[in-house]
């Protein structure tokens, strides 16, 4: 396997690691500035990557503002993905995350995102998140309308199931489903990732460097306090000692090969399969040019057994989410 090859969403061929742009916005702190959120953006275009992945609710659209202020102009560049379905909006006056996967919501939802995008068109659209009152072949019939008014150009999905995928798949071609993967969250290995595979749809690996746990996130208590991690199970005084007793035995391998920690984390992914793109996110500048460069980093059968024998789902201490997250998504659990 060459992990540096080009990889298929629908019809685009992309770089094998994209960019997450979440972080610039959402869930891990304060919105970075407009001038680091530029450098970022401009300097992932400079390096090479050409997939980047947004949402609506990053920062309640402000993520999506964020990129058409910055690469609206540099557009012929990339693939872009967005999500919808899922949002932030007042419910009795405070700020509410609210799922609603009404085929009329989505197509309103639409509309603002490429207002906010400045584009005509968005490359590849998920569902963020089944809204499970909803069938979900209604959501991706009315996904499908967009795909025929021009509106967008593939449909995703986002923390699904295999059976879920199959249902929306008879409805209308899946380009891509995204979920959660990385060494110490192995859910997809269960039946989504091969079922991708069958149906001919990338797998698109969010948090690939476990949100900070495989790169350099010893010490919590500097996380802001509004930090989404902070009520994360695998995040708690509880979990996170005994995860960060995982981490020398792929400390051992980053150096021998000479790498980082999230470089060596993105290597194992992309040697997984050939399917597969992990897209990491970040708003440190060389961070992101090391993320790239992880696609160069070969891997021996060695090397991939050592790594899943010290981080899996039997070395992992604490659940991936909380109970309100979990009954959020409709992805297999160990």
């Amino acid at each position: 396997m060459n992990p540096q090859a080009p990889r298929r969403v629908g019809e685009f061929e992309v770089q094998p690691i994209g960019l997450g742009c979440m972080n610039l916005d959402h869930a891990y702190g304060p919105a970075t500035s407009a001038e680091v959120g530029e450098r970022v953006l401009l300097g992932a275009l400079d390096a090479g990557y050409n997939f980047l992945d947004t949402a609506t609710l990053y920062g309640g659209g402000r993520n999506e503002e964020r990129l058409g202020a910055v690469v609206a102009k540099r557009r012929h560049e990339f693939v872009l993905a967005s999500k919808c379905g899922m949002g932030i909006i007042p419910v009795d006056g405070k700020p509410t995350r609210v799922i609603d996967g009404r085929p009329e919501t989505l197509r309103h939802e639409c509309e603002n995102s490429l207002r906010r995008l400045k584009t005509d068109v968005i490359d590849l659209y998920y569902l963020h998140r089944w809204d499970k009152k909803v069938p979900i072949e209604d959501s991706v019939g009315g996904l499908s309308d967009l795909v025929r008014k021009g509106l967008i150009r593939s449909i995703g999905l986002s923390e699904v199931s295999a059976q879920t995928l199959r249902k929306a798949h008879a409805v209308h071609p899946i380009a891509a489903v995204q979920t959660e993967y990385s060494l110490w969250s192995r859910n997809a290995e269960i039946a989504v990732l091969d079922a991708c595979r069958e149906l001919g749809a990338a797998f698109v690996a969010f948090s690939p460097v476990a949100r900070g746990y495989l790169g350099t996130l010893s010490d919590l208590s500097g996380l802001d306090a509004k930090d989404i991690r902070r009520g994360m199970p695998r995040f708690s005084a509880q979990h996170y000692a005994a995860n960060l007793a995982l981490l020398p035995a792929m400390d051992a391998i980053a150096k021998e090969l000479g790498c980082t920690r999230a470089q060596l984390a993105l290597a194992w992914l992309l040697h997984k399969a050939e399917h597969i793109i992990p897209i990491p996110g970040t708003t440190n500048e060389q961070h992101m040019r090391d993320n790239l460069a992880a696609s160069r980093i070969q891997l021996s059968a060695a090397h991939m057994a050592a790594l899943e024998a010290a981080i899996n789902t039997r070395t992992v201490s604490g659940p991936r989410y909380d109970t309100q997250a979990s009954s959020e998504v409709d992805t297999e659990e160990f």
